[in-house]
């Protein structure tokens, strides 16, 4: 599937879009493995650089992400992935998406509502 994963050490970018209102939902990377699962499972699977491990989105949560459409760049080297999200929310702060902060006055303020509370879904405090 001819993807650049040498220019990042082995990873792509994989920016995660809602297929149905447009809305970014989060960016995550995928090497070799995790690009061939998704295709071929039809959910979301990235590399977690932190735990240098795949997982697939959705394991504790079962927010899982639908994969609708995959597009590459013109250097194929970043992914966008359209997506049905399952589930209440994308990230694991509680909320539909990563992007939930906006940059207002020089302070970072929280812009939306969550969706879930994430203490009951994994267990943690955010």
């Amino acid at each position: 599937m001819d993807l650049d994963f040498q220019k990042s050490d082995g990873l792509v970018t994989a920016v995660i879009q809602d297929h149905s209102s447009g809305r970014v939902l989060m960016v995550g990377y995928m090497n070799e493995e995790a690009f061939r699962r998704t295709v071929e499972t039809g959910f979301a699977t990235f590399y977690s650089r932190s735990r240098r491990k795949l997982w697939l989105k959705g394991e504790s949560s079962g927010h899982r992400l639908l994969v609708k459409e995959i597009s590459t760049d013109c250097d194929r080297d970043a992914l966008l992935v359209k997506v049905q999200a399952l589930g209440p929310g994308v990230c694991h702060e509680g909320y539909q998406s990563c992007f939930f902060r906006r940059l207002e006055n020089g302070q970072w303020q929280v812009s939306e509502e969550r969706t879930y509370d994430p203490q009951a879904v994994y267990g943690v405090k955010s």
